[in-house]
């Protein structure tokens, strides 16, 4: 039964972004993180019309990581250190808003004109209260650098932390585990019980855990200590995310994320004020603070 190794399943909230859809797992109002991870973000699968593409003007952050993983398509990332980042499948972009950053998030212009693909996973990572207000800093770390792991019909990559004997480049700060897992027709991967917190995702196609089948688009927590086997008969794409649990709670509000509530108070203020600094290349619009955010706020 899937009572038996699965804690809690988490069905997605979808929103419609006008021509793709982002369906989002956490946070929950059953849970609100696995390990550090308290967003998690499915972007697509979709085909944007041709001259189109997404356009996430400049918003803020603190006291957060973003992590970004494409299947499909391009994303070209700046902020107000002055990045400019283009991400494509397989690789990883990783923000730390840490004391604060402001970013946007644009389909290139190469990719409009052929009608832009967008497929991928987005995710925040909470930070110990430590380092919550270090310098703000950006991390590209291309696919190539990424450990991918081999057997018969199973691909995974391992994008932070350690897994399967190999360990991702990607700057962590919290014990962190994240993989991406493509598995052929008929291939199986051990899901191991080493980190405190995990959790299975069914991205796309058929997959089974134990022999249980799994939903798409739902977040599967798994229970501590318990190893479990991810097998597929059609073929799937599924992500693992996790690692140590945090001992005190984070609040969300809009973009803004804190071991303090304070200091997202401070953060709302300041960018209604004007006093985060812009980002090169991108200073004339802006996301405005909203009377009530869309996402999800909590405590």
């Amino acid at each position: 039964m899937l009572d038996d190794f699965v804690e809690q399943m988490l069905t997605p909230v979808t929103h419609d972004l006008g021509g793709f859809k982002v369906h989002r797992t956490l946070p929950h109002k059953a849970r609100t993180m696995v390990g550090p991870f308290l967003f998690f973000d499915q972007m697509g699968p979709a085909h944007l019309e041709v001259g189109g593409g997404i356009d996430v003007r400049p918003h803020p952050h603190i006291n957060l990581s973003t992590v970004t993983y494409l299947f499909d398509g391009a994303i070209l990332h700046r902020d107000s250190l002055g990045t400019e980042a283009r991400i494509a499948p397989g690789a990883v972009n990783l923000m730390t808003a840490g004391r604060g950053i402001v970013h946007s998030e644009r389909s290139p212009g190469d990719e409009r004109a052929a009608g832009p693909m967008l497929s991928g996973i987005q995710t925040w990572l909470a930070m110990p209260e430590t380092v919550e207000e270090i310098d703000p800093a950006f991390e590209h770390v291309a696919a190539a650098r990424l450990p991918v792991i081999e057997a018969p019909g199973v691909r995974a990559r391992v994008i932070m932390g350690s897994l399967w004997g190999a360990t991702a480049p990607t700057t962590t700060h919290a014990g962190t585990i994240y993989a991406d897992i493509a598995l052929e027709p008929g291939a199986s991967v051990p899901i191991d019980a080493a980190a405190d917190e995990r959790a299975v995702y069914l991205a796309m196609g058929e997959a089974t855990l134990e022999g249980v089948p799994l939903e798409p688009r739902r977040l599967y927590v798994l229970r501590p200590g318990i190893a479990a086997t991810l097998r597929s008969v059609r073929g799937g794409r599924a992500m693992l995310c996790g690692g140590d649990a945090f001992a005190t709670p984070r609040h969300v509000w809009w973009n803004f994320v804190s071991s303090r509530r304070e200091r997202i108070v401070e953060a709302k203020r300041a960018w209604a004020a004007s006093e985060f600094p812009k980002v090169p290349g991108d200073e004339k619009e802006w996301i405005d603070i909203p009377d009530v955010p869309n996402t999800v706020s909590y405590p």
